[in-house]
């Protein structure tokens, strides 16, 4: 039953998915015989994953339980140009959500990608990259559609010690259901530590902040995260990577309780398996969510398991 549910949904976007595919293979027939004369050599790509994910969030006081069960399929098709110093890819991909249950509408998520990276030393590699999102869900909304322009600098001095810095702009507009459609913007930083100690093995530090200014008070948000990931690999393959990450969330204009602008905090640890054999992508991945606000409802914690299969051809 929920496979040919799927397949009925799936059926609006089959054309186009099609169409993008042929579209690069044909691309890849004629430049790759020229890729040793230019210096420069074309790489198509595809992807396809299914993921399911089984959570559960209760209330402080246990009085309210909230299961959540859904099935999803991603499909991504991409197209890298490269040459020894310069690295331009197309990417498109899709994602179905099938949530499972009585009165949880299914979802669906559009994204496409252009970007270009330029080696300008033997350490110090700088991208710059487009995105556009349809349908996204956000921390202000569950249906966005998106702009987003980034740039980034990666600086390698040795091959154990990666500094990476990048700011993105993104530009976004809110579906309000009946209602008229608002909009927002906002610039958002990050920065990382990576330590390597050997194939697959690191150690990463993480920080971020962001800001969405809007005319829709209820879309405004300030928010500030700090993680530390640390990823092993424990057999051929297979990897295991726990982390932790602390997120906290100043909403402009929603109000809590107590008469003040709300005010949310997470902590996050996690843990995931990683088995890559050969084009094979299995992963599982296990978190525990700890959300206090000063809004009383919104006092939760609960878990979230992920487990996916993909394939990479």
């Amino acid at each position: 039953m929920i496979i040919s549910r799927i397949a009925h949904e799936l059926r609006p976007a089959r054309k186009a998915w099609r169409i993008a595919a042929l579209a690069l293979g044909l691309a890849a027939t004629g430049p790759l015989a020229a890729a040793d004369e230019t210096g420069w050599k074309l790489e198509p790509d595809a992807r396809v994953d299914l993921q399911a994910v089984s959570a559960q969030t209760t209330t402080r006081d246990e009085e309210l339980v909230i299961d959540g069960e859904a099935l999803s399929v991603r499909a991504q098709v991409g197209l890298g140009i490269e040459s020894k110093r310069t690295r331009v890819r197309l990417e498109a991909d899709r994602i179905e959500v099938f949530r499972l249950g009585n009165g949880r509408d299914d979802v669906s998520r559009d994204r496409l990608t252009a970007s270009i990276e330029q080696d300008v030393t033997d350490t110090l590699e700088l991208q710059v990259q487009a995105r556009r999102y349809d349908d996204l869900v956000t921390v202000e909304s569950a249906d966005t559609d998106a702009w987003e322009y980034s740039a980034r600098a990666t600086f390698e001095p040795t091959q154990d010690n990666r500094f990476r810095l990048s700011g993105t702009w993104r530009d976004r507009q809110y579906d309000n259901g009946a209602g008229p459609a608002t909009f927002g913007d906002g610039a958002r930083f990050d920065a990382q530590y990576r330590r390597r100690f050997g194939a697959y093995h690191y150690l990463a530090f993480d920080l971020r902040t962001e800001t969405i200014r809007s005319g829709d008070p209820l879309r405004g948000y300030e928010r500030d995260s700090a993680g530390v990931s640390y990823t092993r690999p424990v057999a051929k393959d297979l990897r295991v990577r726990p982390a932790v990450e602390l997120i906290k969330t100043r909403f402009d204009g929603r109000i809590a309780d107590d008469g003040s602008l709300r005010r949310d905090r997470q902590v996050v640890p996690e843990i995931e398996l990683l088995w890559w054999p050969g084009k094979w992508r299995v992963e599982a991945e296990a978190k525990y969510v700890f959300f206090s606000s000063n809004e009383s409802a919104r006092e939760r914690q609960g878990y979230r398991l992920t487990l996916s299969v993909g394939y990479a051809f």
